[in-house]
């Protein structure tokens, strides 16, 4: 059964396979079949009787890449393997302690911020709207990941965007005040989670011994998008042993955001000078005009991996098309849809994939307006999003009325009073999310016939708002590329390449572009066959775009370049 497990793995695949003990570093490019390694590498050790099952945790992002691994573990004969994040373990952990150090029950873990972040606001006097309280719970998030206390955070935020409308000494008294709430309540939040098991393992030796006699043998996926707080962790289950397996591809850190760094990935043959380092890059997923573009992008990156077509054969570049505005590039890609679709493609083949999910907004519009069903991937639909909800009851009502205003003018002004402003909120997050959504809005209105009123532009809202929301078995896919991250199609359209989106306006720096260029890599390499890049030249209210700088990388033509849509 040992060489069964071996058979149909590539040279590479089978070199990581096999090397069971001792530090590993699995360089693995998209498409390269890591899953298959790691999972097959884990069955050969219980196999051959080099792991306990019991002994061994896989780790991994989400619940569901943990699901995915279990089940292929079990259809291996290694069912008794742990696949977990790194939240789950360290919450199984904490459950078996905490009666143990602290006694009494183990605090009971807060759903989410917000609620008691509200209550923080509402105890101090400070006026804050939900997006902004969603913002301000990144901000912790962002804080604890990193292990960093409230007194060092006030000299390091000097220099970051603020949740807004809030000025530093508010945001600290507001964490203050979220952290003291907490303890009143014995609550834990998702980051107390890690760092209390962190804690308790560094501070008992006895705990720490249970601990790594429970769990002999680490493997961790998605090495790259580990944070500082998941690093201690994972060094802490280790102490002195080396036996651990990480997989993971610079190219693909997306969450910088969130703590993640590829450091850790990159800097493990430093930190441990005898690990067996195997690099994955024969690409079993995309045809060789996409892996091109793909490694064009990527060229001279830390880290980046040269990936090979599995099956050679002619090289066809991605097509790029310019459009003229953004309601005529996602007609241009629901029509091209439409035509993949008739010659028999399966909708759930064809993914659109795009930067912020505002982006949506026109493409529900020009695929409803053909009758091709669509589903968001990983986030709330166009329509469903609050800020919009409230747009389309408001205009609603207005339209009742008879708005004093023409249509285009009383949309903008709704807009303005749920948070939309002309120029863009500094930095992302929930605010800016919200920005981008009325943004969205306010286009479809300056986008719409002349002379048409609001009453009629409010009855389209709701026909298209209708028509996403029929159940469709089979639909097209959505996504932004955060979401599109570990997912593949046989056909990708990727939108909205101009300058402002991709990158984003608010990327400033080398650091923050180099994460963005990373983002429209993992986008190229979801596409199976034909991969389709498009930008529109003319924003919101006709303000004029430039092609995205990566256009001219890819190699595609020059920036600009390439078809230009017929609309």
């Amino acid at each position: 059964m040992s060489t069964d497990l071996l058979e149909g793995l590539d040279e590479q695949q089978r070199q990581a396979a096999e090397t069971l003990l001792g530090p590993v570093c699995i360089l693995a490019g998209a498409g390269t079949g890591k899953t298959r390694a790691l999972t097959h590498r884990i069955a050969h050790g219980v196999a051959t009787g080099v792991y306990a099952p019991d002994r061994v945790m896989a780790l991994t992002f989400t619940t569901r890449a943990a699901g995915e691994m279990r089940t292929r573990l079990r259809s291996l004969g290694a069912a008794g393997v742990a696949a977990r994040t790194f939240h789950a373990a360290a919450l199984a952990q904490l459950g078996f302690f905490w009666p143990q150090l602290i006694g009494g029950r183990t605090p009971e873990i807060l759903p989410g911020k917000g609620r008691m972040l509200g209550q923080a606001a509402e105890s101090l006097r400070i006026r804050v709207d939900t997006a902004v309280l969603r913002d301000l719970a990144s901000e912790i998030e962002w804080r604890k990941v990193r292990r960093i206390g409230l007194d060092e955070y006030a000299r390091i935020a000097r220099t970051r965007a603020l949740p807004n409308g809030l000025d530093l000494d508010q945001v600290i008294e507001l964490q203050q005040r979220y952290e003291d709430l907490k303890d009143e309540r014995r609550q834990l939040d998702f980051e107390d989670v890690l760092l209390v098991t962190a804690g308790m393992i560094d501070a008992e030796p006895w705990v720490a011994d249970q601990v790594r006699e429970q769990y002999r043998f680490f493997v961790v996926d998605e090495y790259q998008d580990v944070s500082p707080i998941q690093h201690e962790l994972l060094e802490l289950w280790l102490g002195p042993r080396t036996d651990v397996c990480v997989v993971g591809d610079a190219s693909q850190t997306i969450y910088s955001f969130a703590g993640a760094s590829s450091d850790y990935l990159l800097g493990f043959p430093a930190r441990h000078p005898d690990a067996r380092v195997v690099r994955l890059e024969t690409n079993y997923r995309s045809t060789p005009g996409v892996l091109q573009a793909a490694n064009r992008l990527m060229r001279d990156r830390p880290g980046a991996l040269e990936l090979r077509p599995a099956r050679p054969g002619k090289i066809d570049p991605p097509e790029v098309t310019r459009w003229g505005t953004d309601a005529e590039e996602a007609a241009g890609i629901a029509d091209a849809v439409a035509e993949r679709i008739a010659a028999g493609t399966r909708p759930e083949q064809i993914a659109v994939l795009f930067r912020v999910n505002a982006q949506a907004a026109a493409l529900e519009v020009a695929f409803a307006e053909r009758g091709i069903g669509s589903r968001q991937l990983g986030g709330t639909r166009f329509f469903d999003l609050d800020a919009v909800k409230r747009a389309v009851l408001e205009l609603t009502s207005l339209a009742r009325t008879g708005p004093e205003l023409p249509m285009y003018e009383t949309v903008a002004d709704v807009a303005r009073g749920i948070g939309w402003t002309v120029d863009p909120p500094a930095g992302q997050g929930a605010v800016r999310e919200r920005w981008e959504a009325l943004g969205a809005l306010v286009e479809l209105a300056d986008q719409a016939a002349d002379g048409t009123t609001l009453a009629s532009f409010v009855a389209e809202l709701q026909d298209r708002q209708r028509a996403q929301h029929e159940p469709t078995v089979q639909a097209v896919v959505l996504a932004t590329l955060h979401s599109a991250k570990g997912l593949e199609w046989d056909h990708v359209h990727l939108m909205g390449l101009s300058e402002g989106l991709l990158p984003i306006s608010h990327a400033k720096g080398l650091e923050a572009v180099d994460e963005e260029r990373r983002l429209l890599y993992v986008g190229l390499t979801r596409a199976r066959l034909s991969l389709s890049l498009s930008w529109s030249a003319e924003g919101l209210r006709g303000r004029p775009r430039e092609p995205s700088r990566f256009l001219a990388e890819l190699r595609t033509g020059s920036p600009g370049g390439g078809r230009r849509g017929s609309r």
